[in-house]
């Protein structure tokens, strides 16, 4: 006897099937994933670079919106991620669960999500005419990955351990080491 055949989700029946579920979930290619608990080192991460990315739409007085963790962003009809940060301009509707248009998505990376931070998702989250930046942080070394789209879709990558950063556009200015938090909080376990 055979095994019956998985049934393919779009984003529209994931959001159905997730809703009231434990613990958070993303779509890959129809299939509905969960996400393993973050740990307490990437948790801080999150939370620094969504303080840092918010603090630089106040200064520099944008009508945009840091959210963390907390939004589905959708990829393509069978493809959802939920990033550990994003920003939107202008800011989403209250009752928003999908984001269409980020201009910035953040990752913080593990040993779990590297091989999807750095493949499927950065694929994913560049397909979207709306993203320009894509930050992938790495909590262990304090070291952001910055991909870009440049001139004609090409996407830039720098690798930056400190000193500033300009995400254009939107048009934000920060410090690399704000979106990790003080250094002494780097070494949780």
């Amino acid at each position: 006897m055979s095994a019956p055949a998985l049934q393919r989700l779009d984003v529209d029946s994931f959001l159905a099937y997730a809703d009231g579920r434990e613990g958070k979930w993303e779509l890959f290619d129809g299939v509905a994933v969960a996400m393993s608990p973050a740990r307490a080192r990437h948790g801080t991460v999150m939370m620094e670079a969504g303080f840092a990315l918010r603090d630089a739409i106040r200064r520099a007085g944008l009508g945009c919106q840091s959210l963390a963790d907390t939004l589905l962003v959708r990829i393509r009809a069978d493809r959802a991620f939920v990033p550990d940060g994003l920003v939107v301009c202008p800011p989403p509707p209250p009752d928003t669960v999908v984001i269409d248009n980020p201009v910035i998505v953040v990752e913080a990376l593990s040993r779990e999500t590297a091989f999807a931070d750095h493949g499927s998702k950065l694929e994913g989250y560049f397909s979207l005419p709306s993203v320009e930046h894509y930050l992938i942080l790495d909590p262990d070394s304090r070291v952001a990955i910055h991909h870009a789209r440049g001139e004609a879709g090409v996407i830039l990558t720098r690798i930056l351990h400190e000193g500033a950063l300009r995400l254009e556009p939107p048009g934000l200015d920060l410090q690399v080491a704000d979106l990790f938090g003080p250094a002494d909080s780097a070494p949780l376990a």
